[in-house]
């Protein structure tokens, strides 16, 4: 079994060294520096690793280098053969103003276990493992979804919170939610962070929904299956270029409904390491002479824990 527990405490290694590399440019209003920092660092650690890997969720194509592509061979290419999805900085915003929310992110699985997916937009769906697999979907409409999660959880309905990013393409959800009377959780980006806030009922977070990324999707989906929880998703193809691309990929079903098991099959590691301070993990601190990083780890095999490490300053 090549995912095991020195290839997970390796990856934590990759993705706290990426929020390390990019504490620098908290605050300096780069983004795309920070962004550079930290996925340099993290190209240059998975390259070192003794792994066959290759991304299949990335920032864009090979053109678009500096950033992690998809397609793009990793490792020294004499260990097991891996499906790597990367975020080196997610939340950029967050990171170039020094506000909470960013987090460095990467998920692994075998070989073909990790949907390869588009950098396209994506509808979904999450809830926790405390509400029935069949209580919510997609496809049903927003007040059935919030009446069974209500039922399930034996809560009103103005106890239930929604997570759903602020987005003006949502507007006509968050209208509804606001008149069914539920409480409103609106995240101004990083919805993989959002997506994880229904992993355990200390976030108060009873559903995560609405239009974002794909590629975060597949990435959150990875922590959401350790946890127990249901994800679906449904990318979005609006223009020719997407759907030109999802067809290379190997997408015939533009239109098709993912569930979890769909999306992450098998056994996969998820990391996330706290850049600036997060519901789910701390922000990187500086103790003296060393860099102290939170990192929450998913194994749905064998862990789900938060790990602290710490690195001397270079």
């Amino acid at each position: 079994m090549s995912l095991n527990k020195d290839l997970i405490n390796k990856l934590v290694k990759v993705t706290s060294r990426a929020a390390i590399n990019c504490y620098q440019y908290l605050g300096k209003e780069d983004k795309k520096l920070a962004d550079k920092a930290a996925t340099d660092s993290m190209r240059n650690d998975l390259n070192n690793l003794e792994i066959n890997g290759e991304v299949v969720i990335g920032e864009g194509e090979l053109d678009e280098a500096p950033m992690l592509y998809i397609g793009e061979k990793l490792g020294k290419g004499n260990g097991p053969n891996l499906d790597i999805a990367v975020d080196p900085l997610e939340g950029t915003n967050f990171a170039a103003k020094n506000i909470p929310g960013a987090i460095s992110v990467l998920a692994i699985s075998e070989k073909g276990n990790l949907f390869n997916a588009p950098e396209t937009y994506m509808n979904k769906i999450a809830v926790g493992s405390d509400v029935p697999f069949d209580a919510t979907d997609l496809d049903y409409p927003l007040k059935k979804n919030i009446y069974n999660i209500a039922e399930a959880k034996n809560k009103n309905i103005n106890e239930l919170t929604v997570c759903i990013l602020d987005r003006p393409r949502h507007k006509e959800i968050i209208e509804e939610l606001k008149l069914l009377n539920v409480k409103l959780k609106l995240i101004s980006d990083g919805d993989i962070c959002g997506a994880l806030l229904v992993t355990d009922s200390k976030f108060n977070v009873d559903l995560f929904l609405g239009i974002g990324g794909g590629p975060e999707g597949v990435i959150s989906a990875s922590a959401l299956d350790a946890y127990g929880c249901k994800f679906q998703g449904r990318f979005i193809f609006n223009t020719d270029k997407d759907k030109e691309r999802a067809k290379k990929m190997g997408i015939k079903d533009l239109m098709k409904k993912y569930e979890l098991n769909e999306i992450v099959k098998g056994d996969s590691i998820f990391c996330a390491t706290g850049i600036t301070s997060t519901e789910i993990v701390a922000a990187i601190k500086k103790e003296n002479s060393k860099f102290v990083t939170e990192t929450l780890v998913t194994h749905k095999k064998t862990t789900i824990e938060i790990i602290k490490s710490e690195e001397a300053i270079a």
